[in-house]
């Protein structure tokens, strides 16, 4: 009988329900939280869903995160900065940049939405955190993960890495629930209502020098930005070059899917509760998403103005896709619009804000990376 009892008191010491501790419980529920907002809500699943479960399998079994464990290995490939790359190739592969040519004054809101980046970077070293911490940290307020995976890594902050991760892709995944009450907050009706005329037709030598110039024009004043946007550009060339049709097919969806499976669970792996529950961490989140409202609102301010410039032919709804998050920004900005008129269609006039915000996202981070002579 003793020997049968103590069987299984050593089959129960070996669960990894006898080792939870409270903070493990704790984040179980998040976990399953988020998993219930990209499964039942469906916010952003692609991407919420992987990285939710990854912040399950870490606290459920923390050793799957330790060196020999199987998301070690995945979250080698981010400290590499390799994912973050591979995610750009296949965001350049996906998107159109052709309202960004059609429409060069979108940069304007782009760089405008960036506000929040620069504001929270002063924020941070004003509650303690050190220059270079900081700076990792307001990068979040462009809602761009793979920005925010690559400047921490480059700047050496692997200790905040997962806070900062976490909170990035978070708010990328949450841009329906965040932006529009900002949105709807700095706009009237009449504004929500403009209706913008038809972007001019681009033509395929323009779709191919333009990837070709931002390259060669970015990555010479910011060399540390090269392997983002000439990973972004790369992407698109081989979209809009007509030449490499498999590999335009490769880069945007088999590649694109295996490397969002790995970051994101990757991702979500860095927040077992040892690490992510304390209060640097809740600082962390909080400043992310100040910084992620200042530039929605920035951009916002900034439509608003051109709008009052143009005479009232810019829609400034339309500033709010300004951030990073291709292409969830743009498409908020069409819904808040659609409210107000269902004949409205922002859409591909916010594509060319939101465009301009994934590679001012990145200038921001070389500009930083530049500050600090990383």
């Amino acid at each position: 009988m003793e020997y049968v009892v103590n069987t299984i008191e050593n089959l129960l010491k070996q669960t990894a329900f006898f080792n939870l501790s409270l903070g493990n419980l704790i984040m179980i529920v998040v976990a399953c939280g988020f998993l219930y907002l990209a499964i039942g809500k469906q916010y952003e699943p692609l991407l919420l869903l992987p990285i939710s479960f990854g912040m399950l399998l870490v606290n459920v079994y923390p050793p799957i995160m330790e060196d020999g464990g199987l998301l070690y290995y995945f979250y080698l490939l981010d400290e590499w900065t390799i994912l973050p790359s591979l995610i750009f190739l296949g965001v350049g592969a996906l998107t159109d940049f052709g309202p960004l040519i059609a429409n060069p004054k979108s940069f304007l809101l782009g760089a405008a939405a960036q506000f929040g980046i620069f504001g929270a970077y002063i924020i941070a070293m004003l509650i303690g955190f050190n220059d270079m911490a900081a700076a990792a940290i307001a990068i979040i307020g462009g809602a761009d993960g793979p920005t925010s995976i690559y400047l921490a890594m480059k700047l050496h902050q692997t200790d905040i890495m997962g806070p900062i991760a976490v909170a990035a892709y978070s708010y990328m995944s949450l841009v329906p629930i965040i932006q529009p009450p900002i949105m709807k907050a700095l706009t009237t009706k009449e504004e929500r209502l403009i209706k913008m005329e038809q972007l001019r037709p681009v033509s395929k030598r323009e779709r191919i020098l333009f990837p070709i110039i931002v390259t060669i024009i970015v990555c010479g004043l910011l060399p540390s930005t090269t392997p983002l946007v000439g990973m972004l550009m790369l992407g698109n060339l081989f979209r809009e070059s007509g030449v490499v049709r498999q590999l335009t097919e490769t880069a945007s969806n088999a590649l694109m899917y295996i490397v969002v499976i790995l970051l994101g669970t990757s991702v979500g792996a860095t927040t077992s509760a040892d690490a992510f529950l304390n209060w640097s961490t809740i600082k962390i989140v909080i400043l992310g998403l100040a910084a992620f409202c200042f530039g929605t609102a920035a951009g916002v301010l900034f439509g608003k103005l051109m709008c009052k410039l143009s005479g009232g032919k810019i829609n400034p709804l339309i500033g709010s896709a300004g951030v990073s998050a291709v292409p969830m920004a743009a498409r908020v900005s069409q819904k808040v619009g659609a409210e107000a008129d269902p004949t409205n269609f922002l859409l591909m006039h916010a594509m060319g804000p939101n465009v301009a915000g994934v590679i001012g996202t990145a200038v921001a981070a070389g500009v930083f990376m530049a500050i600090f002579g990383v």
